[in-house]
Order: structure tokens, then C-alpha cells, then sequence
């Protein structure tokens, strides 16, 4: 209608000149059903060019809302104000497929992680009805997820965890809450939850996610006395070996008839070394009965300064050079933060000496803590994954227990303790950080 509104003064002031004008009546009907030709055929043209185009737009909207971005419009890109849009409108639809591919890979994704997951996962929404579990959380109820969908709570037994977590301040997840309950086939089970919350379809949810903390600790706790029987096997086999062998040797020895001529010293050396093995064993007992009974430490307040320079003093040589850092003062057990540095200097001296080189001991104060760092000239670190391995040493009479106990009491005082190779030079840089 716009589009005849638009050519009807033209059609109006052609008509009045072709009739008042001195023409047959012949022609003048010729050419006024000619002028009605073109006005309603470029009226509708031009309907045509505005209108399919804007129904096009319309059907490929309407697919985008349905989801389907398979359909593209034709006669993109023209050098018009319509081709432009629907170019864009192509552009949009691939942008969302693309989207929406990465957000199905994501998903599919997710509920593998979370099928795969050795954790429970439950979501309930704001009336406590569950709306979401993984097949951990059908094990943990030992039902199946049909059956757990739209059930409250109260019903799966899991409101009293609801209400423990939510009156807690645990509310965004940060650390778990820990107590003691049953569930189906997990009688003496200990379990950790967090509790986080989220919204779907504007309506808030709660995300409660169970670990079982007992199987891990038990799991921890049987490697550990792997760890024990191993290394205590290995040492008593060291020194109950050779005395088992020497005890034969001297049995055939004494029950010989006739004895040997030399047989009192062949049995006073066999004892001499039964008796060094023992006491060797014992050495190593004693060691370990140490490393096992390291006590709490006392908090104080000690000045940095003054433990290294004490511990420098106790070791007494030439060529330990001390770099005083800023006065520092923490709380500390000093004891046991002299036997840690004992330890490291000791250790870096023997390395430092067997080439002729020095030692530097020195501390200073970065943030939120105080470094103390002891640096040799020595040949470095040959095998530094074996570092803090229990009974591991280099040294001919070494108890391999210095760094391990070292270690304990750095972090018995939250701190850290790490043993490096120097880049600059050969040698080693030990470095104890601890809390101010």
C-alpha cells in the first residue's frame, strides 16, 4: 500500500495531462492501462524485493530459536541494507552453532567426569528435592537413579547432612566439613562433604559433594607401613645376613674334630664382627626411634640472628661466612630450629671441604616470612630425588636421617625446607622458610 500510495501523484498528474490533453480517446486509454501496468507491477516488485527477504529473516530467526543452525539465508552480502543483515544473521547462526558444539562436547564432557568420579554428587533445589546424582551417589544409596529423582532429603536420609553443612560457614565450598555417618554398606565410613550453591532456570540449587575420607586414609596408611616393613626389613636382612652366616661358620668351627690350630681367633674375629653388626643394628633402631618421636615443638619468641650465629659458632670453621639480614624475631622452637641448621651446615661444610671451598649462611625477610639460606662451594647434588628418603646417605657412616628429621621440624613450624643445586656455580643452597 505504501508502495502505490507513493506512485499515485504520479499517476494522478500523468492521467490529467494524457486526458486534457489533445489525444485520441484510443490513445489515451492505451496509455493508461500501460501506466497502470508499471505502477502496479513496480509497486509489487518492489513489495516483492522488501518483503521476501524480511520473511526469510523471520524463518531463519525463528530456526535460531528452535535451535536448528543448519539454515542459511541466500543473497547474503548484496550491496543493500537487507543483504547486510541477513550476512550477519548467517554469521550469528555459524557463532552459534560453533557454541553450540563446544557446549555439547562440554557436557558430554561433565557427565562423564562426573559418571567416572569417585565422589558423590547430589543437587537439590530450593525444596529440598534432588534434581541431580552421579553414579557414586546411586552407589552411596544403593539405589538406582530412577529412583533417587525427585525424592526429598528427609527421604534419602541426607537432610541431617544438609542442615550440619548448612549451618557451617562452608557455605562456597572452600574446605570440607567432616563428620560421621551411615549409609548403606558404609557403616565406619568418615566422610567429608562440601556444600556449594548454584542457580538453574533462576531458581537457587544446593550441590552437596560426599568423600569418603576413610578409604584414602586407610589406603595412606597401609603405603606407610609398606614403606616401614620395607625399609626395616632391608636393614635388618644387612646385619641379620652376615651374623647368620658367621653364627654357622663358627658352629662348624667349635664342633670340629680336631680343631684347627688358629680356631680361638677365627671365633674371637667372627663375635668381633657379630658384635659390630649388632651394634650397628642398634644404631639404626636407635635412628629410627628418634625419627618417630620427634616432640611438638614449643613456641617462643627467637631472634633469627642469633640462632645462626650460634649454630656457626658451634660448628667452628674457617671458611663459614655469615650475611647478616635484617633483625628478625619469630615464633619458634630454638632447639630444635638449631638441630635443623645443624644438620644443613654440618652437611654443607662436608661438601664444601672436600674440594676446598667455602660456606655462606645468611637470612632475610621476604613478605610474609623469613628465609634462612646456606650456600656451598661444594660438587653439588648428584641424586636429588633420593634427598629426603629416610636412611639414604652418601656418606661412609652416615645415618641418612639428618635431612628426614631437618624436614619434620620445618614443617612441624609450618614452614618449608629445599635443597637445590646453584645455578650461578657448582655447589648446593638450602633454604628453610618459615612464617614470620
Amino acid at each position: 500500500m505504501m508502495a502505490l500510495a507513493a506512485g499515485l501523484p504520479a499517476m494522478i498528474v500523468a492521467l490529467v495531462l494524457l486526458w486534457m490533453g489533445d489525444y485520441s480517446a484510443k490513445v489515451c486509454w492505451t496509455l493508461t492501462a500501460f501506466l497502470f501496468s508499471c505502477w502496479f507491477g513496480f509497486s509489487f516488485a518492489l513489495q516483492t524485493r522488501v518483503v521476501r527477504p524480511l520473511q526469510t529473516l523471520a524463518n531463519l530467526i525463528a530456526a535460531l530459536r528452535e535451535g536448528d543452525y543448519s539454515i542459511r539465508a541466500r543473497g547474503a552480502g548484496n550491496a543493500d541494507a537487507l543483504g547486510e543483515v541477513m550476512s550477519e544473521i548467517n554469521s550469528l547462526s555459524e557463532m552459534l552453532r560453533g557454541q553450540r558444539i563446544g557446549t555439547m562436547e562440554a557436557t558430554a564432557l561433565l557427565r562423564t567426569v562426573m559418571a567416572e568420579i569417585d565422589v558423590a554428587v547430589f543437587a537439590f533445589d530450593d525444596a529440598d528435592k534432588l534434581r541431580l546424582v552421579n553414579r557414586a551417589g546411586e552407589r552411596l544409596l544403593a539405589q538406582p537413579v530412577e529412583r533417587l529423582i525427585g525424592r526429598t532429603a528427609d527421604e534419602l536420609h541426607l537432610a541431617e547432612s544438609l542442615r550440619k553443612i548448612s549451618g557451617t560457614n562452608n557455605t562456597n565450598g572452600d574446605a570440607p566439613h567432616t563428620f560421621q555417618q551411615t549409609f548403606p554398606g558404609n557403616t565406619n565410613a568418615r566422610w567429608g562433604v562440601r556444600r556449594s550453591s548454584f542457580r538453574q532456570h533462576g531458581r537457587p540449587h544446593t550441590l552437596l559433594v560426599f568423600a569418603d575420607l576413610s578409604r584414602p586414609l586407610r589406603e595412606e596408611e597401609a603405603k606407610a607401613w609398606q614403606r616401614l616393613v620395607r625399609v626395616l626389613g632391608h636393614e635388618l636382612n644387612n646385619s641379620l645376613a652376615p651374623i647368620k652366616s658367621i653364627a654357622g661358620s663358627l658352629t662348624s668351627l667349635v664342633v670340629r674334630q680336631p680343631r684347627p690350630s688358629d680356631w680361638q681367633e677365627d671365633v674371637e674375629r667372627g663375635l668381633s664382627i657379630v658384635a659390630s653388626r649388632a651394634e650397628s643394628l642398634s644404631r639404626f633402631m636407635s635412628s629410627y626411634a628418634r625419627l618417630a618421636r620427634l616432640p611438638a615443638p614449643q613456641f617462643k619468641s627467637v631472634s633469627v640472628g642469633s640462632i645462626v650465629r650460634r649454630v656457626v659458632e658451634l660448628e667452628r670453621h674457617p671458611r663459614v661466612e655469615i650475611v647478616t639480614g635484617a633483625p628478625v624475631t619469630i615464633q619458634a622452637d630454638a632447639d630444635q630450629l638449631e638441630q635443623l641448621l645443624i644438620n644443613i651446615l654440618h652437611n654443607a661444610v662436608d661438601a664444601a671441604t672436600a674440594i676446598g671451598g667455602g660456606v655462606r649462611v645468611g637470612w632475610n625477610v621476604n613478605g610474609t616470612h623469613v628465609s634462612v639460606w646456606v650456600e656451598d662451594e661444594g660438587l653439588g647434588i648428584a641424586n636429588p630425588t633420593n634427598l629426603f628418603v629416610p636412611f639414604f646417605t652418601t656418606k661412609p657412616h652416615g645415618s641418612g636421617i639428618g635431612l628426614v628429621l631437618s624436614r619434620q621440624i620445618a614443617e612441624a613450624h609450618d614452614g618449608t625446607l629445599t635443597l637445590e643445586n646453584r645455578e650461578e656455580r657448582s655447589g648446593c643452597i638450602a633454604r628453610l622458610r618459615l612464617p614470620l
